[in-house]
């Protein structure tokens, strides 16, 4: 029908629109935060924008579910305004009859939300997470720029090396404060380099002091040198450190391996797929305009119930990790919930239910007399 193609077409400019401007504002949060792990040495500077794109990847499910959940309310929502949806009601269609032209639009859209959440997400996470590895296994040396001063892999250690270091492998002014167990120490020298010994890497300071101090405790000890050996780059990867993340797993091993804390990190990508359906369905249910009213009510509504919906989702998660609540019935409260809601207030609107009419019809059954 025409009318249905008009309806796809207004559809498709709303939510390419909403996507661009979502998109651009994840792209921008995603690229501070992004600079905020380099800036930490999570991550290498480089690899900046890399590390964006893969995190704006991993949050498509959500935007994708937000563009269209918008997009529909939005185009029903201006429907009403304009008047449009009386010209649709006086041919004897109800507003059920609008799920036909939304779903040939939506599903190709929530295709991709199930695809992304499924196997892009766990995907992207591991691109992340092998950058992370590779800049954090690096000797502290290696992390160190010239006139910055940066933490060590394990964070245990600040380097600065002036910037006036001739190569790599030597440098001047360093400044070396180091925290371990309950002892803290600051060491300064006015030049340094790397040297090899035994197969293992240290930096052999020259000309400096050592202050060190015990936690708790008001005596300091200062110390003089003119030639101090550290070792470098003994970090080592253990078993629980180096284990991939659960957002890192593949479905196919989370289904596998049903521990809770799979189970909740499948409930909460199966919810994404799971969700953003719904909201079709949702969107069609609230989408509703009192001209004289405007159209900001009905949106607000939607976002809000979009929103904790969504916080639903991921408090659901932590309770299945916790073991308070099995994850089919999770998943068949929630989700199979509502939907429930969300086809009775289809079918309350489509029908033009309301308690005045249930009276209505009832009242005249209760006043005949009994035989």
């Amino acid at each position: 029908m025409l009318f249905h193609s008009s309806i796809r077409k207004e559809l498709a400019r709303s939510f390419g629109a909403t996507l661009v401007v979502l998109v651009t504002v994840v792209m921008t949060m995603m690229l501070i935060r992004s600079l905020g792990l380099a800036s930490r040495g999570s991550v290498n500077p480089s690899e900046v924008m890399m590390v964006m794109g893969y995190s704006v990847l991993g949050h498509l499910p959500t935007i994708l579910t937000l563009s269209l959940f918008i997009a529909i309310v939005a185009t029903l929502s201006r429907m009403y305004a304009d008047s449009e949806m009386v010209i649709w009601f006086s041919t004897g269609r109800g507003l059920a009859g609008f799920s036909g032209p939304l779903f040939r639009f939506a599903w190709p859209v929530l295709l991709v939300i199930a695809v992304l959440a499924l196997a892009v997400w766990p995907w992207s996470n591991r691109q992340i997470q092998d950058m992370k590895d590779k800049f954090e296994k690096r000797g502290d040396i290696e992390r160190v720029s010239p006139g910055i001063f940066q933490e060590s892999a394990g964070g245990r250690r600040v380097f600065f090396i002036d910037k006036d270091a001739r190569d790599s492998r030597t440098g001047k002014n360093i400044f070396i404060s180091d925290t371990e167990r309950e002892k803290e120490s600051v060491t300064s020298a006015q030049g340094g380099r790397i040297e090899v010994v035994g197969g293992e890497r240290f930096l052999m300071l020259n000309n400096g002091q050592r202050i060190e101090n015990v936690t708790g405790s008001n005596e300091l000890k200062v110390s003089e040198f003119v030639s101090y050996g550290t070792r470098i780059g003994e970090r080592s990867l253990d078993s629980a450190a180096s284990a991939p993340a659960r957002a890192a797993l593949d479905t196919l091993v989370l289904l596998r391996n049903p521990t809770p804390a799979n189970l909740g990190e499948l409930a909460w990508r199966m919810g994404l797929a799971l969700a953003a359906l719904n909201f079709v369905v949702i969107a069609l249910a609230v989408s509703s305009v009192n001209p004289r009213a405007g159209r900001g009510g009905s949106l607000l509504f939607a976002l809000f119930s979009f929103v904790v919906y969504y916080d639903t989702i991921n408090l659901g998660q932590s309770w299945i990790e916790a073991g308070k609540v099995g994850f089919s019935s999770f998943m068949l409260a929630l989700h199979g919930g509502v939907l429930t809601l969300a086809l009775l207030g289809l079918a309350k609107r489509h029908q033009q239910w309301s308690f005045r009419s249930v009276f209505a019809r009832l009242g005249p059954r209760a006043a005949e007399p009994g035989p």
